[in-house]
């Protein structure tokens, strides 16, 4: 059994994004790992400040919800982002996170396989590279971790525009097979 944490970075209700992490959270479960969503719905997130007292107190000075959240990556195994794509890339409220995560860089974390699911109103298959390489550089700096798989459903724009997509299975079987 693996702890899995699933990151939802869509701020809009009935995302499609956070559907397809919903599908990932219950293959996930089906092969018997313990899994925790986390949206970033509602969540406080400010911006890195750029002052790198994180790396001395192994976490941020700022009090908001990024120190929690970051503790709970350091401490899964598995490590999910679902995002949707704007304008070729990951929302800006993922890379906000991913920044102010800085804190775990010199503490010892736990993650080896990450994975991003994305969608986007473009359906083109290089739609989702530029979110799939900002990651990369984050899985870099963690040299013990790397992209494990990745999942893009184009042509999804409306809230819940993405039901009965076969990506949702696909989700599903991603989670199953982790």
């Amino acid at each position: 059994m693996k702890k899995v944490i699933v990151i939802s970075t869509s701020l809009r209700h009935g995302s499609n994004s956070d559907m397809l992490a919903d599908q990932f959270v219950l293959g996930a479960k089906a092969a018997g790992h313990d899994v925790e969503k986390i949206s970033l719905v509602g969540k406080s997130i400010c911006f890195c400040r750029g002052c790198l007292a994180c790396q001395k107190l192994g976490r941020c000075v700022i009090d908001d919800d990024a120190n929690g959240i970051m503790e709970k990556v350091k401490n899964a195994e598995v490590v999910v982002w679902a995002t949707p794509i704007y304008y070729y890339g990951m929302s800006g409220q993922m890379k906000t996170l991913i920044d102010r995560m800085n804190a775990m860089y010199e503490l010892d974390y736990h993650f080896r396989d990450v994975y991003l699911l994305t969608t986007a109103a473009d359906d083109e298959e290089q739609t989702p590279k530029r979110a799939e390489t900002g990651l990369t550089g984050w899985t870099d700096c963690y040299p013990k971790s790397r992209l494990a798989g990745t999942l893009f459903c184009g042509g999804v724009n409306y809230a819940r525009e993405i039901e009965g997509n076969p990506k949702l299975q696909e989700a599903f079987e991603l989670g199953k097979s982790v």
